[in-house]
């Protein structure tokens, strides 16, 4: 799974969730990007454990400028 996000390290205890994924959004296979989850929480913030993520990096111009508009 892909996922565009905003993220913020929080402090927690070991075992629990300890990133903060802000208006997260998933890409699908054509590319296109929709809100994580929207269709069963109205939360533009969720937590997760870092240990569940496998790679961070910085999206290419196209998908943030494609990100920023489905945030606003």
């Amino acid at each position: 799974m892909k996922i565009v996000s905003q993220i913020d390290e929080v402090l927690a205890d070991i075992g629990q969730p300890d990133c903060k994924l802000i208006n997260p959004c998933i890409i699908d296979n054509d590319g296109k990007l929709t809100k994580w989850l929207s269709d069963l929480t109205d939360n533009t913030e969720m937590f997760m454990s870092s240990d569940k993520i496998l790679t961070l990096v910085d999206p290419n111009q196209k998908l943030l400028n494609a990100y920023v508009k489905i945030i606003q």
